[in-house]
């Protein structure tokens, strides 16, 4: 059986389209991982399906990362010399094991505590010239337009505080939004404390030139879900879109999933008592973490999964939302910049473990992960998720260019 090739990414859904496929991948540092796992099983049951060239971007209409979802973004979604996936993504983990030492390299010996407070004081802990010299090689001079699908990565511009949102559907050849997506990788990976903050500048046909000055999506939304909607709610909004015709928060026509890098949420690892000591040092390096850090991006994180939990709910639609994540990670695990080689191979393991688990959704009056009623795993929920998606994309093919064959 022959795999799909991507449709127009500027045409999705076609008008025989059934659905709007949604994916969504956290921000989370090192834990990009996790994501990385559960995506190389999604698209090995689609190859299953369809064929061992079938690739994640051949499904979503939209994917949507942001920080480290922002990368993993780029990485299945650019085109190669031959208009196919930079990478599979089954490539994903194999790339954070080998890349994530080098941009973010730890300190060690009996100093080490003394060189990272003294890292917090003097600008952030990591250069970035690691993480920029290698997405400049990986990515070249590709442009947001020229993705096979359509992304959506949030960054926040610190110039002018608000949300800078790079989306490949305002983002046609010569637009000023047409931007290297190696500059929007970096500037969504720019996190504070972390990482500097990306300054470029962007001209289009006319010459007209734009600065931005950015630093990680995840100040604006660590969860991109909600952007990605509210991208596609905007297009079928516009009476020029080619979507097919559909009711405002007509949900049951959206078929989306949503990947976190796990939290520690279950840790309790804050409390009132201590946090009530700290001052600004406090707040910005506690022990291995950063308080501030871990509460706004878990705060965003949690914001829009309990939007979509009740608004999916309310409209009988919430088997058409699927978002996999794990609130127990302890330690080290949690971090987002601990790239021992111990530490990566354990969240590995994480994301192993994660499709064991039972699906879960956030509880809305406690805010913790609860397993659903059907029992059913990740795994399986998986391996049903992509039979929706291959019969999506079955059902364009003979519309939209989409050649999807089948074996049968």
């Amino acid at each position: 059986m022959e795999g799909s090739t991507v449709a127009s990414k500027n045409r999705p859904p076609p008008s025989s389209g059934n659905l709007i496929t949604v994916l969504s991948i956290d921000g989370g540092g090192i834990r990009g991982i996790i994501p990385g796992v559960i995506l190389a099983y999604l698209e090995k049951q689609l190859q299953e399906l369809d064929g061992e060239d079938a690739r994640i971007a051949d499904y979503f209409d939209v994917v949507a990362g942001t920080s480290t979802g922002g990368l993993v973004t780029a990485m299945l979604t650019a085109p190669d010399k031959d208009k196919r996936p930079l990478y599979a993504a089954k490539d994903i983990v194999p790339f954070y094991l080998k890349h994530c030492p080098g941009i973010f390299p730890q300190t060690s010996g009996p100093f080490s505590c003394i060189i990272d407070l003294f890292k917090a004081f003097t600008g952030p802990r990591y250069n970035g010239e690691y993480l920029h010299k290698l997405v400049r090689d990986i990515l070249g001079v590709t442009r947001v337009h020229e993705t096979l699908t359509n992304v959506v990565i949030p960054t926040f511009d610190i110039k002018n505080l608000q949300p800078t949102i790079f989306n490949s559907y305002e983002a046609p050849e010569d637009s000023i939004w047409d931007v290297q997506l190696s500059d929007v990788c970096i500037g969504t990976s720019a996190a504070p404390t972390y990482l500097p903050a990306h300054y470029f500048k962007n001209y289009d046909a006319q010459g007209k030139e734009r600065e931005f000055n950015l630093v990680d999506g995840g100040v604006a939304a660590n969860n991109p879900t909600l952007v990605a909607i509210g991208e596609v709610t905007k297009q079928v909004m516009n009476q020029h879109s080619d979507f097919f015709p559909i009711k405002p928060f007509q949900y049951d026509r959206l078929l989306v999933l949503s990947v976190g890098t796990g939290t520690a949420k279950n840790e309790h690892k804050y409390d009132a008592q201590t946090a009530a000591k700290w001052g600004l040092f406090g707040w910005l390096f506690n022990a291995k973490s950063s308080p501030l850090t871990d509460t706004f991006s878990d705060a965003a994180t949690d914001m829009v999964d309990f939007h979509n939990c009740v608004v999916f709910q309310s409209l009988q639609s919430q088997d058409n939302y699927l978002r996999i994540q794990d609130d127990t990670l302890t330690g080290d695990l949690s971090s987002v910049d601990i790239a021992t080689s111990e530490n990566l191979e354990n969240l590995v393991k994480v994301g192993e473990g994660l499709l064991e688990k039972p699906v879960s959704m956030v509880d809305l009056s406690t805010g913790e992960y609860k397993p659903v009623e059907n029992g059913r795993t990740n795994m399986e929920a998986l391996q049903k998720f992509a039979k929706l998606l291959s019969d999506e994309r079955k059902a364009r093919g003979s519309t939209n260019g989409a050649a999807v064959q089948s074996s049968d």
